[in-house]
């Protein structure tokens, strides 16, 4: 294995979370989340192509391809330079690497945005949040060096990165998972085609949602869960008479618990659960406080660890190293699914994308998505920049009660939110009134 850094070939293992992933991709389990950011001018695509390809030499972590081994898929390096093209399809969706020179992100733009997707078996949110940002700064560089000149540039670097295995350098083999046995209940409805992804985005005063929070005794993070949690309850789980407990994935950034200058995979999750009758979850009110202790409750150092260090010692099993890939990739795709009836929704809050100097003149806000699933129908995301909280939804499901019921609810609590679309739900609309005519 040669230096990330050095202009030689060289090849790495795929880190402990990333094992699973090309295993179970594919068309229903596409595994891609994106990143955009929304300028304040349109995109030059020669521009845009120059700055992924300078930025590739700065991060070569991501200038790589995937290929299978006899055991294991692993990365090597790409020789081949990036596709930019601009958005023609829905979000997140399967990353056919063929058709993308063989790369496990794609970037493309349209009018003033600018994407990327990635393949979570490369990066995770955070990471993959560092690469963008050099993307964005080296863009602008370009297209304004009369006032992003050298003296602005220099109050920037480059992040001092590697690309180990931090799962492996940290977990606990003593370590015990508290979770719980019991699947979760799952959204129903209607879904609109296959490939196709409804993304609505709710863009909130960060301002006002910290106040209600805080009044709330709560972090903006638990807020939003709990928020999303009652919105599950009240136009989902109430009209079907559910049984089971609503569940709600969050990812964990391990970096903020333990030392690791990663670019590869490195997070966790915490899972609140709300058994609604059981623990009288009738009201906002009631299950914030649920919401509240919960986290409280998961979200400590010795939690997260269990947590971390189940999923690890699964991938080491020495019972499943030695299995082929076909016989392991086999595996996988049957449990997948059963795996995945253990959450109800996933909410992933990367936070604030921090932008520095005169180059956050040019950018209105930031937005995060990431890919539903037949499971999974709903999936929620959120990222903060300046005093603009993005929060998204991404869905299969041709009903969007839930997504108003959740901008309803934060606008009777007087918090300013507007919301954007990329329309599906809206063509659908006009499609069923023109067949009932």
């Amino acid at each position: 294995m040669k230096d990330k850094k050095s202009d030689k070939l060289y090849w790495r293992r795929l880190d402990n979370s990333a094992k699973i992933f090309p295993m179970s991709t594919g068309k229903r389990y596409s595994t891609v989340f994106r990143l955009s950011a929304v300028l304040k001018e349109n995109i030059n695509p020669k521009i845009l192509e120059e700055a992924v390809k300078q930025t590739l030499e700065k991060y070569k972590s991501f200038k790589v391809r995937m290929k299978a081994g006899f055991f294991w898929y692993y990365l090597e390096h790409n020789t081949k330079e990036p596709i930019i093209e601009e958005e023609q399809d829905y979000p997140c969706q399967y990353m056919d690497s063929r058709r993308n020179n063989n790369y496990l992100f794609k970037v493309t733009y349209f009018k003033n945005k600018i994407n990327i997707d990635i393949f979570h078996s490369l990066t995770d949110g955070n990471s993959g949040t560092i690469f963008f940002k050099e993307i964005i700064y080296t863009y602008l560089e370009w297209m304004h060096p009369e006032i992003l000149n050298e003296e602005e540039r220099r109050i920037r670097k480059i992040e001092d990165y590697d690309t180990e295995d931090s799962y492996m350098k940290n977990y606990d083999k003593k370590a015990k998972s508290n979770a719980s046995g019991k699947k979760a209940y799952v959204l129903k409805g209607k879904k609109i085609k296959l490939g196709a992804i409804s993304a609505i985005h709710q863009i909130i005063d960060l301002e006002a949602l910290k106040q209600e929070s805080k009044k709330q005794g709560a972090t903006i993070t638990q807020y939003l869960t709990a928020v999303l949690m009652y919105c599950i309850y009240e136009e989902n789980y109430k009209k079907a008479k559910g049984r089971r407990p609503i569940k709600i994935c969050i990812p964990v950034n391990l970096k903020r618990y333990f030392p690791s200058k990663t670019m590869s995979n490195f997070f966790s999750y915490i899972t609140v659960e709300g058994e609604m009758k059981k623990n009288d979850l009738d009201t906002f009110e009631e299950i914030l406080d649920f919401v509240k202790k919960d986290f409280n409750k998961r979200l400590t150092e010795e939690e997260i660890v269990k947590t971390m260090s189940t999923n690890v010692k699964i991938g080491n099993n020495p019972l499943i190293r030695p299995v082929p890939l076909l016989v392991k990739k086999a595996l996988v795709r049957l449990s997948y699914i059963e795996i995945r009836k253990y959450t109800t929704t996933t909410f992933s809050n990367i936070g604030r994308i921090g932008i520095i100097g005169k180059y956050k003149d040019y950018i209105d806000y930031f937005l995060m998505l990431i890919a539903p699933e037949p499971v999974e129908k709903i999936k929620c995301s959120s990222c903060t920049f300046e005093n603009k909280m993005v929060f998204t939804f991404t869905s299969i499901l041709q009903d969007n009660h839930m997504e108003k019921r959740f901008y309803e609810f934060l606008k009777e609590k007087g918090i300013k939110i507007e919301i954007e679309s990329n329309g599906v739900l809206d063509d659908i609309s006009r499609e069923n009134k023109s067949k009932e005519k």
